[in-house]
């Protein structure tokens, strides 16, 4: 497989009144092109701040980054971030705008976009119109317009509610792995990493290490609706439970 990006011994230290605190200490993985992997932790274990060190939002204290060369990120918040006086397209256009990229082939290919994934309909019409699935669905493709070769996803469904949440966890897998992407994902939803996941890393309470990373295997691959149905299923929820609940 195709390693797109390796993680070495990765730390990052805040300072606060004279004082360090450890935030993430000793970290390292390699994501792998067209993977799935999900990151699962204790709340404020620093999940979030790795991924922010990943893509430039914040700077690592120590450890190497290596990324294949001209790598682009992706990212998908919990919010949509959408902005409701500007139409749906208008909005999924927005990332193209910023970086002066919104060329009449790139807002052809978000178009094909919309309609490959049943949103044409909906693209003249503004956010308040469309559901909280739907947002997240045009948030993704607004991720997608920059033709990322990683998608960075930080707890996005964590603002629908439990069906939806279902419902759109599937739209997004399916989307994702349709247009031959990889994703990292943070989440707190165990049965939502396990089931949508093709690894599961789990870190300890801050400051946080990798316990354990886990290889989902399966009976049969499916959509993350299907996938919890899965026989192994139990097994990674039991093992990860574990991890989580008890502290070394």
């Amino acid at each position: 497989m195709n390693k797109l990006l390796s993680i070495t011994n990765l730390s990052k230290n805040y300072y606060h009144k004279k004082e360090e605190i450890s935030a993430i200490k000793d970290i390292s993985f390699s994501l792998y092109e067209g993977e799935f992997v999900s990151i699962v932790g204790p709340s404020g274990c620093g999940k979030s701040t790795l991924l922010n060190i990943l893509t430039n939002m914040d700077t690592k204290t120590t450890g190497n980054i290596n990324l294949k060369d001209n790598l682009k990120f992706g990212y998908m918040l919990q919010s949509d971030s959408m902005l409701s006086w500007k139409k749906v397209l208008d909005n999924a256009l927005l990332g193209l705008e910023i970086r002066k990229e919104k060329t009449k082939e790139n807002i052809e290919y978000v178009k094909n976009l919309f309609t490959k994934y049943g949103l044409k309909e909906f693209m003249n019409k503004y956010p308040d119109e469309l559901s909280g699935g739907m947002r997240q669905r045009v948030a993704l493709i607004r991720t997608l317009a920059l033709k990322p070769d990683i998608l960075i996803l930080d707890e996005p469904f964590s603002k629908l509610d439990y069906q939806s949440r279902l419902k759109v966890s599937d739209d997004v897998y399916k989307i994702i792995k349709e247009e031959g992407k990889t994703a990292l994902m943070v989440t707190h939803d165990l049965a939502e990493a396990i089931s949508i996941s093709d690894r599961v890393i789990v870190l300890s309470d801050r400051p946080c290490i990798i316990k354990n990373i886990y290889q989902i295997k399966r009976e049969k691959e499916g959509t993350p609706i299907e996938n919890r149905k899965d026989k192994n299923f139990a097994y990674y929820y039991d093992l990860i439970w574990k991890d989580l609940m008890f502290h070394d």
